[in-house]
């Protein structure tokens, strides 16, 4: 039987920026427009949490039984090292998403605005397809896609909107980077990974780009979000406090564009969450200041 401590580190604790991030920054643009509602902030990180461990189960779940996680150079897996049965963690996976479920319903009735039921069920939908199910999108090249769309505009806009009650442009292009920099996470992962993943039949894009240009992609991605605030500054004089986070930045890029492999990769993953959680912080700070 798995132990408290195992369970922590299968939820990867290091991933969970990907969820907070975007509703904080979601809740700097509510702060900047003057309607903060704070009990629905503390629910959209809930659901966010709730989703993020919750397809971190269901992809070690996944990956567990199809042999994915047999030869892994990251952190443990339940299933793939065997510590905890399959359908325990896969019972954990659906218990993150049905609770999920029910945290976001309290907002769709806050809200009255029912759409919403619409993009809860489809992030559950791309949680689960993302390593489950016959064809996995995750094995086809689309990952970062997803993780774009779901830690990017969806959470962002979505945060905002459950305190204003409205959209704007501001919103969407702050979501933006935000995206990028969850893509981040996701390429050097993969990156990580690349050598093992494609013997096992999973062609993550890393897989299909081969290391060099995923070694680029992921500069791209941490270089790009340090430039776009800069484009608000017309509009939010203050969105550029994350322009403050780039020395952050200087370090995984080095190590990932000398060619470092393997395990050398997994400290970049840790630098890559400091980045994305300082980054967040300032943008939030930054969106919610107004003259």
């Amino acid at each position: 039987m798995a132990t408290l401590s195992q369970w922590v580190q299968g939820a990867r604790p290091r991933t969970l920026p990907n969820a907070v991030v975007p509703v904080v920054v979601g809740t700097g643009l509510a702060v900047g427009e003057g309607g903060p509602i704070w009990w629905r902030a503390v629910v959209a990180l809930l659901v966010a949490l709730l989703l993020q461990i919750g397809v971190n189960y269901a992809n070690d779940y996944s990956d567990g039984i199809r042999g994915t996680d047999d030869r892994r150079v990251g952190p443990m897996r339940l299933v793939g090292s065997g510590v905890a049965a399959p359908r325990e963690v896969l019972a954990a996976a659906l218990g993150c998403f049905a609770a999920a479920a029910v945290a976001g319903l309290t907002l769709v009735v806050a809200t009255q605005a029912w759409w919403i039921l619409l993009m809860g069920a489809a992030a559950i939908a791309a949680a689960w397809f993302y390593t489950g199910g016959k064809r996995p999108y995750g094995y086809r090249a689309l990952g970062e896609a997803a993780v774009f769309v779901f830690f990017g505009p969806v959470p962002v806009m979505g945060t905002a909107f459950v305190q204003t009650g409205h959209l704007s442009w501001v919103a969407l292009a702050a979501s933006v980077p935000i995206g990028l920099l969850s893509c981040s996470m996701l390429v050097i992962n993969n990156l990580r990974d690349v050598v093992t993943d494609g013997p096992a039949g999973k062609r993550t894009l890393a897989v299909v780009l081969g290391a060099e240009r995923t070694r680029v992609m992921y500069t791209v991605c941490l270089v790009a979000p340090l430039v776009i605030p800069l484009l608000l500054i017309p509009f939010t004089p203050f969105a550029a406090l994350p322009v403050l986070a780039a020395p952050l930045a200087i370090g995984p890029v080095k190590t990932v564009l000398s060619g470092a492999t393997g395990p050398a990769l997994i400290g970049v993953l840790q630098a890559t969450g400091k980045l994305q959680m300082a980054y967040g912080l300032l943008f939030a700070v930054g969106l919610a200041i107004t003259l």
